[in-house]
Formats: C-alpha cells, sequence, structure tokens
C-alpha cells in the first residue's frame, strides 16, 4: 500500500510524519485482526491505533 493523504489536524499530521508515515510512502499491514494495527514502514515497525488508521487514506499498490 501507498500513503496517499493524512486527513488529520496539525498535531496528529505531525505526530504521523515523524514516524515515518508521509504522503506516498510504502507500507505492508503485517497484523490487521483487532486492536491496533502493526504496520512496516521503511525499516521499521510501528503499532498505529485504529482511531489514527481511520484518518489515512491509501492507494493499493
Amino acid at each position: 500500500m501507498r500513503l496517499a493523504k493524512i486527513m488529520a489536524g496539525r498535531q496528529l499530521t505531525h505526530r504521523l510524519t515523524e514516524l515515518g508515515l508521509t504522503p506516498g510512502v510504502s507500507f505492508e499491514v503485517l497484523h490487521d485482526h483487532g486492536g491496533p494495527l502493526l504496520l512496516a514502514v521503511r525499516d521499521s515497525r510501528l503499532a498505529l491505533g485504529r482511531g489514527m488508521a481511520s484518518k489515512i487514506l491509501v492507494h493499493a499498490v
């Protein structure tokens, strides 16, 4: 998947950007079985809560 856009306020957008979630970045969902999502972004793994995850738009690659 590729991140298309972050649709959140300034603070959350800044926080996600600090974590490496920038528009255009490719990532993989490693775990999506309830609770937080586990993402592989660049050379890192991130746990992203469902509320935060609902604020990002993605394109399937």
